[in-house]
């Protein structure tokens, strides 16, 4: 049976490094604002916590092989488009909902719109890997 082509090769190292600076910005942002400041903007706050959570299980995915990674990958970096453009969309419309900024408001403008695109390529190097290897490729 054909096998996948691993995520964490060539484009997919550098994608899981930059997955890994957004886990590690966004649960340490989170962490200090949740620590500090949380009665401020507790949904604020705990959205930013989700979103690094959700980035430590991209890299986690990304990083790993096997099917079971992969699903990982997936589930997470779908998770991160939804949310990414769920959070975006309401803090664009309604400001008054995000007192704060979260790692996803303004879809990541914070961020240089970073957590926009990632997503986007996250997903499109899953489909891109999810093919499976002919004989001609080994």
């Amino acid at each position: 049976m054909a096998e996948a082509r691993p995520t964490a090769t060539g484009p997919g190292r550098a994608l899981i490094a930059v997955y890994a600076v957004f886990a590690l910005a966004a649960t340490a942002r989170a962490g200090v604002q949740l620590a500090t400041r949380f009665s401020e903007a507790p949904v604020a706050y705990l959205l930013s916590a989700f979103s690094g959570v959700v980035y430590i299980l991209a890299t986690v995915g990304l990083a790993r092989s096997g099917p079971g990674a992969r699903r990982l990958a997936w589930t997470a970096v779908l998770v991160e488009l939804v949310g990414v453009l769920v959070v975006g969309s309401l803090s664009v419309f309604d400001p008054v909902a995000f007192p704060r900024a979260t790692v996803w408001s303004g879809y990541g403008a914070g961020y240089g719109w970073v957590p926009l695109v990632l997503p986007v390529l996250g997903l499109l190097w899953l489909f891109r890997t999810g093919r499976r290897l002919g004989p001609a490729d080994h």
